[in-house]
């Protein structure tokens, strides 16, 4: 199934199982602006557990997650659906200072269990505003779960993991994975914080999540041909990541390359770097986005793309050879 169908039955087996589970968002009644809340055969999941589980909302972001920490700490899981990450920063305060503080400032009598998702990524022609990635913003603030999900195995997987989790989820799905197809099974969950080694190797580690890894396997083939034996490690889960995996990786290859979709400075790829270089004698690199906005037009968006044939040439500058 696609990328967008493995999350709505994720969405779907856990409704059923939770009769205070409830989505709330924009365009959900229509199945969502991507089709991720509609079932395999179309039907928008409204339809199936009515209006009052499946909530249309205002244009109001602040309004949706501030409703959604209220039906939190009143004992449902909600899912927050923003669309795009971008449209996220109109919540800020609901999700930095409100969802991911709750339980540390009360001493744990009140728990926020929700999933807020935040499709991030270069949308094709949508243009900056439209195709950013941060998913270091929210991995920067303590309290906060990140997931960043690159197939459709792990998209539902990883959402049956974060609804089950009872804390708040921030989870990123990308805008341009929706239709991509892939083998899904039902009811199986990945456990957050637990990454997937891709694609074995020992010349160098290359480290990513989300559509990054499709340019990373492309590169990955592409490094093979010259003899160099990438492993590729889907992060999966930015906070908690999982160290040790890269660690065991890096260890016995000796090199580390990240890579990311997201702007180059201060990414979620410097942590990792930084990691790496503080606790081995790996050779360390990262690559990533220059810091421009998004453009609209399609040589300018190509600017800002990381390209596999870039993650070649960085790998073999490491020495991978």
């Amino acid at each position: 199934m696609t990328y967008a169908q493995a999350a709505a039955l994720a969405l779907s087996q856990a409704m059923e199982q939770n009769p205070h589970l409830i989505a709330l968002g924009e365009d959900l009644g229509r199945g969502g602006v991507f089709g991720q809340y509609r079932d395999e055969g179309g039907t928008p999941l409204v339809q199936r557990f009515g209006a009052d589980r499946i909530i249309d909302t205002p244009i109001s972001e602040s309004t949706i997650v501030g409703a959604a920490v209220g039906m939190a700490l009143a004992g449902c899981t909600p899912v927050v659906e923003l669309r795009v990450v971008d449209f996220a920063l109109c919540a800020i305060d609901e999700i930095v200072n409100q969802a991911a503080k709750n339980r540390y400032m009360f001493g744990g009598q009140g728990r926020v269990p929700m999933v807020m998702r935040m499709p991030i990524g270069i949308w094709s022609a949508s243009a900056a505003q439209h195709s950013q990635s941060l998913e270091a913003w929210f991995a920067h603030i303590p309290g906060l779960v990140v997931v960043a999900p690159a197939t459709p195995a792990d998209n539902h997987g990883l959402l049956l993991a974060a609804l089950a989790s009872g804390d708040p989820v921030v989870y990123m799905e990308h805008k341009e994975l929706w239709a991509t197809p892939g083998p899904v099974t039902p009811g199986e969950v990945v456990p957050l914080g637990q990454a997937r080694v891709a694609r074995a190797g020992t010349h160098v580690t290359i480290v990513s999540w989300s559509r990054q890894m499709l340019a990373c396997l492309e590169a990955a083939d592409q490094l093979a041909a010259q003899g160099v034996q990438a492993e590729v490690i889907d992060l999966r889960t930015l906070w908690p990541w999982d160290k040790a995996a890269v660690l065991n990786s890096v260890t016995k290859t000796g090199r580390l390359l990240v890579v990311h979709e997201a702007v180059r400075v201060a990414g979620f790829g410097a942590e990792i770097a930084a990691t790496v270089a503080e606790e081995t004698g790996a050779r360390v690199a990262r690559l990533g986005a220059p810091r421009i906005p998004v453009g609209y037009a399609s040589s300018l968006e190509a600017e800002a793309r990381v390209t596999a044939t870039q993650i070649v040439d960085a790998a073999l500058r490491l020495g991978a050879r």
